[in-house]
């Protein structure tokens, strides 16, 4: 079969990728219906999304070895399959138990779609391109949230939130045939590496700092975004068609902001100052959005935490690939991504409980604002460390007979 390139390759994976995230954004939008149909509490309703993001975060590190191992598209393709299959079933089942027990399985599937899918996409790209390549592929998850958010308030009542869950599904498998039939295997990396990194890298303080920044950007991104459209009609009287927007203007920003910021990194070769920029950013933002009276405000912010929410994803991958090397790329991303489902557990989890037990959701994102800055702190000491970490041959060279650029770049942020 012809190679596609680039182009085609990219947006097969990335409209495949997208289809995944459907159902999570769906019970993030309707969850004021899910909870009335249900009738649940919100700290009930938090552990719908809690227990899918727990087992996703088991599933990383195993994910990511499977990756570094195996077909990363067939891993890639067997994960779509399992969650638009399982979203299915969340859709027909009535018994909050079964609802709890499929969002647990759904996020076993879940995982094989995100290391195994990053591998996949960044093996299509040059290196001095890989944290474009990351932001491009989260992108179109949000791509499609703008989708869900925009039309989903105009069809939920035609189809309610079941129906709509079930055609999105649909879709996502006819899309997941396309992307079988016509997508190329991901390329094999030509590895210049002669150290035995996998074991060295769990003895590097940098690679804990790494850990401690994932955890906090899953925190975030699954404490607010989850909680948001609730947070506006319950507290902030919007309707739903009005919080769907909302969320769907949120989303529109966060989407390019995914690739632009992968390639503001690229092109300065400061992964690390892009993360600070935009955990210090987060830290102020998340502290303010609770406390607006105005309405004009409130959608100034929110739509500003969505441009940094997400703007450092690209970076913070690429990171540890720079520093140990790409034949722990899959190691890296699954570690990373195993920390950043733990904070997003935590904090799915806590703003419902908090929610119930304060009436409000103003101290969880008060919370949420000390993980940025805590991040933040992590984020220094990340850059302290970079300048004479030694790697060695713990790097993939660009030009022959010296480290490459973007090695050197990334020492002197």
């Amino acid at each position: 079969m012809a190679q596609r390139g680039v182009v085609v390759n990219s947006a097969l994976i990335v409209t495949t990728q997208s289809t995944q995230a459907i159902a999570v954004g769906a019970i993030a939008l309707f969850l004021p219906l899910i909870r009335s149909d249900l009738h649940i509490s919100f700290g009930q309703a938090g552990l719908l999304s809690a227990v899918t993001t727990l087992t996703y975060a088991l599933m990383q590190i195993p994910s990511g070895v499977l990756a570094d191992r195996f077909n990363p598209k067939m891993l890639f393709a067997i994960g779509i399959l399992g969650t638009n299959t399982l979203a299915i079933l969340f859709a027909v089942t009535q018994s909050f138990g079964w609802l709890l027990a499929i969002q647990a399985v759904a996020g076993v599937f879940r995982a094989l779609t995100f290391v195994p899918g990053m591998i996949l996409i960044t093996r299509h790209f040059s290196e001095k391109r890989r944290a474009t390549a990351m932001g491009l592929f989260v992108a179109g998850g949000f791509s499609s949230n703008i989708l869900l958010n925009l039309v989903g308030p105009f069809l939920v009542e035609p189809l309610g939130w079941r129906g709509l869950i079930i055609l999105s599904s649909i879709l996502g498998l006819v899309v997941l045939a396309l992307f079988w039939m016509l997508g190329d295997n991901a390329p094999t990396p030509v590895v210049h590496e002669t150290l035995n990194v996998g074991a060295s890298v769990w003895r590097d303080p940098a690679w804990w700092l790494l850990g401690v920044i994932q955890f906090a950007r899953l925190a975030i991104v699954s404490g607010f975004t989850f909680w948001l459209p609730a947070y506006l009609v319950v507290e902030r009287g919007f309707s739903l068609t009005q919080a769907g927007l909302l969320v769907a203007l949120s989303s529109a920003i966060t989407a390019p902001a995914n690739i632009g910021g992968g390639i503001i990194s690229d092109r300065l070769g400061r992964p690390i100052l892009v993360i600070g920029v935009s955990l210090g950013a987060l830290a102020v933002l998340l502290g303010l959005v609770g406390h607006l009276g105005s309405v004009v405000w409130l959608v100034v912010v929110v739509a500003a935490i969505a441009l940094f929410i997400q703007l450092y994803f690209g970076p913070l991958f690429a990171v540890p690939r720079q520093l140990f090397g790409p034949r722990v790329a899959g190691l890296s991303s699954g570690f990373g991504n195993f920390c950043a489902n733990l904070g997003g557990f935590a904090s799915a989890l806590a703003l419902g409980v908090l929610k119930d037990a304060t009436g409000s959701f103003v101290l969880g994102f008060l919370i949420l604002a000390g993980v940025a800055v805590v991040s933040l702190a992590a984020t220094i000491a990340l850059a302290r460390i970079a300048r004479n970490h030694p790697r060695g041959g713990h790097r993939e060279p660009e030009v022959r007979g010296g480290p490459s650029i973007q090695s050197q770049r990334l020492t002197s942020t």
